[in-house]
């Protein structure tokens, strides 16, 4: 039985990244750890026996990545600090995971990340998204960047479509796109690359292996 691995979840307390830390914590590969800004937050998780750290992402990020060997940015400011959150956050996120050595960053994006200015209501976020993401691929660290479209709180169905930039802006559960996370969060699966993912009737482990 090999050892499990630690997975650093930022945004752990947000509707996606609860339902990601409940994924890695029933995995057989995956141990969860919730990075949270609030004590309440903490002792939430740690009374359902996960691990949490307190770490902000616009302050010192260099406690949170002790003993972790891969981790989710699934982390967003709801609109209120796109520049701070989204953009710096996810910077100073990869930076700490870069000099901890993690083995794979996953980063949770956005359809229209690569092009901003077809939403005029989110242009602001979706730049902000964008460069992170570049900002993350150039980084050095093995990564995937997971791109949904809108998100909603159906189901999961355990099934998208998966493609590298799909014609039609439609919706997925946020439930797919956790299970997409974690299923990404292998090495050897998409490697370095970036993808659109929508709800669909491909099964998501196939989906992501294809």
């Amino acid at each position: 039985m090999s050892k499990k691995k630690n997975v650093l979840v930022a945004g752990a307390n947000g509707s996606t990244g609860r339902i990601i830390i409940d994924l890695l914590k029933k995995s057989g590969e995956y141990q969860p750890i919730a990075m949270v800004r609030k004590q309440e937050q903490k002792e939430h998780f740690e009374k359902e026996n996960v691990a949490a750290v307190l770490a902000d992402l616009e302050g010192d990020l260099s406690n949170a990545f002790k003993n972790v060997d891969k981790a989710i940015f699934a982390a967003g400011s709801k609109g209120k600090n796109v520049e701070g959150v989204d953009q710096e956050g996810a910077k100073k996120f990869t930076d700490a995971a870069k000099r901890a050595g993690v083995e794979k960053f996953v980063m949770l994006s956005s359809m229209g990340a690569d092009n901003p200015s077809i939403s005029e209501d989110f242009e602001d976020y979706l730049k902000a998204k964008g460069n992170a993401d570049e900002y993350l691929r150039k980084s050095g660290l093995d990564y995937t960047i997971v791109r949904p479209g809108a998100l909603t709180n159906e189901e999961g169905s355990g099934k998208i479509q998966l493609k590298e930039k799909l014609e039609e802006q439609e919706s997925i559960s946020r439930a797919n796109v956790a299970r997409t996370l974690v299923e990404v969060l292998d090495s050897d699966v998409k490697h370095n690359q970036v993808f659109e993912i929508l709800d669909g009737r491909t099964p998501i482990e196939k989906a992501v292996r294809s």
